[in-house]
């Protein structure tokens, strides 16, 4: 049913690696489900084994806090897609804070960052930092021009962990899916945010995904979160 849901409150393509917005995910395997006679069972296991061994395109939602994670589907309360080009800046910046988590120096420190690394990389990282229902949600598409080099990272405490990622096919061949999880369980979680401050949870997960993207592709790229 959760899964339903997150796809009615979805509206723009993307191939997602996006954690669960929990930090502890609800995991489906389908080597852990009963074995049974039973037809609907049948299809349920085979429907979970498509769903971990391909990449999940769907939509992006209003909210962009997603209940997906990279292994099963993590349990949230559907939220109301949201386009408020309003909440937009007038000028292109890599970096949109309506919720107003981080300094003007934070923010203009971040948009270097993510300068240099897509220079570097070809990688377009963009950050959103939001208070759901106070988002520009789907006006960002077009504004931030996403496609499949884009990773868009919405920091959003509604959920609990702060740190929310959907991330381009590109993106998803090179970078390892675990990073993901690993990011926002490091960084995300809710005591980490209470004690030391949104910010830093931001500023954290933009260095640790600027230096993950750095490494030589290969086997052991992105093991660990720096």
């Amino acid at each position: 049913m959760a899964f339903a849901q997150q796809l009615a409150r979805s509206s723009l393509p993307l191939t997602t690696t996006s954690p669960s917005v929990f930090t502890s995910p609800i995991r489906f395997r389908a080597s852990s489900l009963p074995i049974s006679a039973n037809n609907k069972t049948t299809k349920f296991r085979n429907w979970v084994t498509n769903f971990n061994s391909k990449p999940l395109s769907f939509f992006l939602s209003g909210a962009l806090s997603l209940g997906i994670s990279l292994t099963g589907v993590g349990c949230s309360e559907a939220k109301v897609g949201v386009n408020k080009p309003e909440l937009l800046p007038r000028e292109f910046t890599s970096v949109i804070d309506v919720a107003g988590f981080l300094s003007d120096g934070q923010e203009r420190r971040l948009a270097q960052e993510i300068a240099d690394l897509e220079k570097d990389t070809g990688f377009k990282l963009r950050v959103l930092a939001q208070n759901y229902p106070e988002t520009p949600g789907l006006a960002i598409k077009d504004f931030w021009q996403v496609d499949d080099r884009t990773i868009v990272f919405v920091a959003d405490p509604t959920f609990g962990n702060i740190l929310n990622f959907n991330v381009g096919a590109s993106v998803d061949l090179d970078i390892p899916r675990s990073f993901w999880s690993r990011l926002a369980g490091k960084y995300g979680n809710i005591f980490y945010w209470k004690e030391k401050g949104e910010d830093a949870s931001i500023e954290a997960a933009v260095v640790a995904i600027s230096n993950c993207l750095r490494e030589p592709v290969g086997p052991n790229n992105c093991s660990e979160v720096k």
